[in-house]
């Protein structure tokens, strides 16, 4: 999906090419194939080629694999996600990140989310 967001469309060599240690083709058409089953992506036909393309916005996307995310590996607990990601990038942070974080926090106790 990366790659899709970062292009705007790609045939699956596309994609391939920017997948650090990538698998197999096969293995790159499998996915697209289920990432369009789930109406992630649709595909056009252009010179006997598929040229896939995002359908859901990224933003959304996004929001959803979080929500996955914090489901599947944190029992729903946003407290515990930033705790594993603080823990994990801590060390990575400047003072300005820490910052905004705290800007971030702030606001969405002001905003009672």
């Amino acid at each position: 999906m990366d790659a899709l967001y970062r292009r705007g469309r790609a045939t699956a060599a596309e994609i391939l090419e920017e997948i650090p240690d990538p698998p197999g083709y096969s293995a790159v058409r499998a996915m697209l194939r289920v990432l369009e089953e789930k109406k992630h992506i649709r595909h056009e036909a252009e010179d006997l080629r598929y040229v896939y393309m995002p359908v859901v916005p990224r933003d959304k996307a996004r929001r959803s694999a979080a929500l996955h995310m914090l489901d599947t590996f944190f029992d729903g607990s946003a407290e515990q996600a930033v705790a594993t990601l603080l823990n994990v990038s801590a060390r990575n942070l400047s003072k300005d990140d820490f910052d905004r974080l705290a800007a971030l926090v702030e606001k969405a106790r002001q905003e009672g989310r």
